[in-house]
């Protein structure tokens, strides 16, 4: 299968580019410094690079990314309003909590909507991946990651709501941010590679109830799990 990071264009310290690589997934390309500095930010930020507790620093930043004060400060206020600045100190049980509740709804209704307004080619790409679930190997946790990425933000496009899909885009990044905690310190991703299964399944097979209970219960198993941890 793919490779299990995504390549992005890095800025060296004089102006060069060459490769950097990234766990999450890119929703958009890369138009600028700034968004760059996002993309490179966020993925230390979810994979735990940036440990919960420890100190966002400007210039390690700038130094370690080959980046100017500009783009890094503009990245920075963009992961501050998405949420992911706030969370680095911390990742307790009242924040699981509320953001499965959210998680809950949004994911429940958007794979409802996936079931009723998915396209041929959507279906198409559905059966891909499934067929991509019955081989990977689930002790491999970051193309595994990838793959539950590719999954949801399928499901999201899927929805034909952009508003819906922007909603959806930040509390996951958040909830990665937690499942990189979890499988760090011991969750297993079995029952969660038999959801997504079942939940393309349904989307497929246009049964919009089936589709929203699997999501509900993937996003709430995900929160019994990371539990178990904490």
């Amino acid at each position: 299968m793919a490779s299990d990071v995504t390549t992005a264009p890095r800025v060296g310290r004089r102006g060069e580019e060459g490769p950097l690589h990234t766990v999450v997934l890119q929703s958009a390309s890369v138009r600028s410094q700034g968004e760059r500095a996002y993309l490179l930010i966020r993925d230390q930020i979810v994979t735990l690079r940036l440990a919960p507790g420890a100190v966002i620093e400007e210039a390690r930043l700038r130094q370690e990314l080959g980046l100017g004060r500009t783009p890094i400060r503009e990245a920075l206020q963009r992961l501050a309003h998405e949420n992911l600045v706030t969370f680095v100190p911390d990742i307790n049980l009242t924040d699981l909590h509320r953001l499965t509740e959210v998680r809950t709804e949004i994911e429940g209704y958007a794979a409802r909507l996936a079931a009723d307004r998915a396209t041929a080619g959507d279906r198409e790409q559905m059966q891909a991946l499934m067929a991509e679930l019955s081989t990977i190997d689930e002790a491999d946790v970051h193309p595994l990651m990838r793959l539950d990425q590719r999954i949801h933000r399928l499901v999201y496009q899927a929805t034909r709501n952009a508003f819906l899909q922007a909603m959806l885009e930040e509390t996951f990044n958040l909830s990665l941010r937690i499942w990189f905690l979890g499988l760090d310190r011991g969750v297993k991703l079995k029952q969660a590679v038999e959801e997504h299964r079942r939940l393309l399944d349904a989307i497929v097979r246009r049964d919009a109830d089936a589709a929203e209970s699997v999501m509900r219960q993937h996003v709430t198993g995900f929160e019994l799990a990371i539990r178990k941890v904490l």
